[in-house]
């Protein structure tokens, strides 16, 4: 389906009376706002292209309840004190805003030189973004909702399914909770799949819905990882890299893997 007819079956559904949406024919995406609060959230129509063709009405309630759940949020304050718990790391890419709309800014850790973490409070079926002003409100530290990040995530479990190519083994994690690709930051994880591993270790977060570990044997499995990850990549909801990285001494770097060579590594930030 084109963007156009996407967007029309998107706005068929939409109901509520206070949203107010608009399209934007260049970059092929449909804004929602609320006008109440003069804020919405942003579709990104060409990656939900494939979806559509798919299974259109799984595509469709899929992103109607991604708007649902993201305007839902608009007017929920946001409780950092006790609620310890819900708090998770969110991977963006380092060109995901560092700022709200309304300006607030968000609290962010460095990553490597194409992610950062953002921090998030959980709410069930979809999760805010901690900005700086509640932080300060709340008293809380970046260290503090750093930890508390990290230790919720180890608690996260999730089976994964492998798929052998050309002596390769690849492993994927889907579970769809909105933290797949936040796994990359459980290291016992990473450490735990390195030593599984008889070749190289890879590690990809293409979109947030997915974390991809791949067992690199030979050049071939490297040409086959990189049209995997930017396949991923043009089909998330929520992009974040198309780039791999290789897992070493406890480090991960990208990777710009070149057809039929082995990749030469970017640097770590």
């Amino acid at each position: 389906m084109k963007p156009l007819q996407i967007k029309r079956e998107i706005e068929s559904r939409l109901t509520n009376e206070n949203w107010v949406t608009s399209f934007d024919r260049d970059s092929e995406t449909l804004r929602i706002v609320d006008k109440r609060y003069d804020k919405g959230v942003t579709v990104q129509l060409s990656n939900l292209k494939d979806k559509f063709k798919e299974n259109k009405e799984k595509a469709l309630e899929e992103t109607i309840n991604f708007i649902n759940e993201g305007l839902g949020l608009l007017g929920k304050t946001i409780n950092l004190e006790g609620n310890e718990k819900n708090i998770f790391p969110v991977i963006r890419a380092t060109s995901f805003p560092t700022e709200t709309e309304d300006g607030k800014k968000l609290i962010y850790s460095d990553h490597t030189a194409e992610t950062r973490v953002y921090y998030a409070v959980d709410h069930g079926r979809s999760f805010s973004l901690i900005d700086a002003e509640t932080l300060e409100n709340e008293g809380k530290s970046l260290k503090e909702i750093h930890e508390a990040a990290l230790f919720n995530i180890r608690s996260l479990g999730g089976d994964m399914k492998s798929d052998k190519v050309a002596g390769n083994t690849f492993y994927f994690l889907n579970t769809d909770d909105g933290y797949d690709a936040s796994r990359i930051l459980n290291e016992s994880l990473l450490k735990e799949m390195s030593e599984k591993s008889a070749g190289q270790l890879a590690v990809a977060v293409p979109h947030q819905d997915v974390l991809i570990f791949g067992d690199i044997r030979n050049e071939t499995g490297f040409d086959i990882l990189a049209q995997m990850v930017f396949q991923f990549f043009s089909e998330g909801r929520v992009p974040i890299t198309a780039l791999p990285f290789i897992y070493e001494n406890n480090e991960l770097e990208p990777v710009f893997i070149l057809a039929q060579r082995k990749p030469k590594s970017g640097k770590k930030k």
